[in-house]
């Protein structure tokens, strides 16, 4: 306990204010990199940023970017070439949802303060494009993270996920310069979750606790390949504690992995292939839906052999219930006349065939009859930072009519199923 408190006091230590900045400098071997934490949208942190890179004592510059985030800032446009009929075929639908609505509260923030979200990245980019010199990409992509967090906890509490992405675009709440620049203790990128992050540790490591470990094994493995004499990391405030500590903590065997290095592999490999894999899924999830098909074709047998007119009213509630609540679903997401009379045909159907959900023939049906306009792409950013936004917008639409259908189609399946038995009974 003395020596974990003797380490916090030691990383405490190395982290400096420098014009209102926290930062620190570590090595890995001759290699000296700057770690800048900064507030991802903070007019300051851009600010010095640019003044730092402005200097030219830097070879290279490190960011908290994914690839993914990366193609984001450099390619705007990127948005507007989505496929949104392939990402709801492909089921990401839900994770392209999330994401959007993860980034809403920095687009907020930012745009009450009159800068551009992730500014300081923007800035790192750019600045480093005048002085042709390298952008490292050194964070999880993204997607990996969500899901590593969606596995990491109980089925039972991924509720308070779904319910902290919502509040997310519920909340409009004032954020002033000031308090953006006080939350520089915490982490900014990850400010939707982090009233669940401060409190929950299986909330916390895949958010900020594995990528402080994945960043700095990032660096590592870019300085191995790259040795560059100055790097300057642009990362979130939240992170620079944890990546001292991990740049201590792994400094001791700095000599031993760069000798595994040599013979073809090495620590940092390792720690990122680790970080990378989404652990897999409870096998039960997935027979759940058959079980509950078999249980309701039986139910249906047993009305048609006592009679076949309770057999009939056992199928007519399978229809309604299920067909009525998936269609209340689409109707909520404001989902076209049409696409609400197709999801109540097609929920009781799609229902006996897990293969194929409600959502994947509402959300087709919606983008045929209301195909999204490049504006609407455009647009993307901004609507997603009001709750009316996501209904006017035709893509978060489509992505409204796929959630709230399949939701409707889900609950239709079980209070039919449970009122056929009860028929039955």
């Amino acid at each position: 306990m003395e020596n974990n408190k003797v380490q916090e006091e030691s990383t405490e230590n190395k982290i400096e204010q420098k014009n209102q900045e926290p930062m620190a400098e570590v090595r890995i071997g001759d290699s000296r990199v700057t770690l800048l934490g900064t507030a991802h949208v903070s007019r300051t942190s851009a600010e010095k940023v640019k003044e730092l890179l402005a200097t030219g004592e830097y070879d290279a510059v490190a960011v908290e970017l994914c690839p993914s985030r990366h193609n984001s800032i450099v390619d705007p446009d990127a948005l507007a070439r989505m496929d949104l009929f392939q990402v709801i075929r492909e089921g990401k639908a839900s994770m392209v949802a999330a994401s959007l609505a993860l980034g809403a509260f920095q687009q907020r923030a930012a745009e009450q303060m009159g800068i551009e979200p992730g500014a300081e990245m923007k800035q790192a980019i750019n600045s480093a494009k005048e002085a042709k010199i390298p952008v490292l990409l050194i964070d999880r992509e993204v997607g990996v993270t969500l899901k590593r967090i969606y596995r990491n906890v109980p089925w039972w509490r991924r509720m308070n996920l779904i319910s902290g992405l919502l509040a997310s675009v519920v909340v409009n709440q004032e954020v002033s310069e000031e308090e953006i620049e006080r939350l520089k203790e915490g982490d900014i990128l990850e400010s939707t979750f982090a009233q669940f992050a401060e409190e929950e540790k299986d909330l916390f490591l895949p958010l900020i606790g594995e990528r402080d470990e994945y960043m700095v094994a990032r660096l590592r493995q870019e300085v191995a390949k790259h040795p560059h004499e100055n790097i300057l990391a642009v990362i979130g405030a939240g992170h620079l504690a944890g990546m001292v500590k991990h740049f201590e903590k792994g400094s001791s065997h700095e000599e031993s992995s760069q000798q595994d290095s040599s013979q073809g592999g090495s620590s940092s490999d390792q720690v990122i292939e680790r970080l990378d894999l989404v652990p897999a899924g409870s096998k039960w999830p997935k027979y759940l839906p058959w079980i509950i098909v078999g249980l309701v074709f039986l139910g249906f047998a047993i009305g048609f052999s006592r009679s076949p007119s309770l057999g009939w009213e056992l199928v007519v509630d399978w229809v309604l219930i299920n067909g009525g609540l998936a269609a209340l679903g689409a109707l909520i997401a404001a989902a076209h006349p049409l696409t609400v009379i197709g999801a109540f045909l097609a929920a009781p159907l799609t229902s006996l065939n897990p293969t194929i959900g409600a959502g994947m023939v509402t959300a087709g049906i919606e983008v045929y009859l209301r195909r999204p306009k490049v504006g609407d792409f455009g647009r993307l950013r901004s609507d997603t930072t009001t709750l009316k936004g996501w209904w006017t917008n035709r893509v978060t639409r489509t992505l409204l009519v796929f959630l709230f259908s399949t939701i409707g189609s889900a609950a239709g399946t079980y209070i039919a199923g449970f009122r056929i038995y009860d028929r039955l009974s």
